[in-house]
């Protein structure tokens, strides 16, 4: 995973909840216009050092720790696009999603992982979502899988969309203080559809940042061709 040194991490700010649930899924729906949402947000500027870490090198692609848990498994069953710029995108969209479960698992939103791979939008996002893991009192254990992704680009090169399948259906909450996993019946509420706007960080070698998320829940669209319900 190693591709460049990130020198720095982006500030926290202070931004409004948005509307999701303890496990992961969200309430914003995903608009279906030929625009990218959000495509005109500029990254903000970096302001904090991204603290060295214990991780293996391969857990650290831009010098900050992704690294998870044995028993969190994030599997991302997608092939690279040919566009340079979609594949970085959609490798740091990845590394977004990790970096969520990673303050999920250390109990915390100012993980450096968090802040540097999300700005505006796409940081109170990830703060609302490891918020609400905290509160209830939840880790995660268990594989959640993505795949059918799709990018696309802005014609001013700065941002691409990148879309994608998410399959939680053996992705399970549990309670921090007693271990026991939280298990449910599997449904269509395993099964959500996320669009992410990353946004080119403008002084790093790379690095690109999710600015917006927008996520479809119980996507029957995600659901289709799956063996696991």
């Amino acid at each position: 995973m190693k591709r460049r040194s990130l020198p720095v991490a982006v500030a926290l700010t202070a931004t409004a909840a948005l509307l999701l649930t303890a496990c992961g899924s969200g309430d914003e729906k995903s608009g279906d216009n030929d625009k990218i949402a959000g495509a005109g947000q500029g990254a903000e500027t970096p302001k904090e050092s991204a603290s060295a870490s214990a991780a293996p090198a391969g857990d650290k692609p831009d010098g900050v720790d992704l690294s998870l848990p044995s028993d969190m498994d994030l599997v991302f069953d997608w092939d690279k696009p040919k566009d340079k710029n979609e594949a970085a995108a959609m490798d740091d969209a990845a590394n977004y999603l990790r970096a969520i479960y990673r303050g999920v698992d250390k109990r915390t939103t100012k993980d450096a992982a968090v802040t540097a791979y999300s700005t505006g939008d796409g940081l109170h996002y990830a703060q609302v979502q490891i918020n609400e893991w905290i509160k209830g009192g939840w880790t995660a254990e268990g594989t959640r899988r993505h795949y059918d992704a799709t990018t696309r680009s802005a014609p001013n090169g700065k941002s691409v969309e990148v879309a994608f399948c998410a399959d939680t259906s053996k992705f399970y909450g549990k309670e921090v203080k007693t271990g026991k996993v939280l298990k449910t019946k599997p449904s269509l509420k395993d099964f959500g559809y996320y669009k992410i706007v990353m946004v080119k960080f403008p002084t790093g070698d790379g690095l690109w940042q999710a600015s917006k998320v927008f996520v479809e829940t119980k996507a029957a669209k995600c659901r289709r061709g799956r063996d696991t319900i």
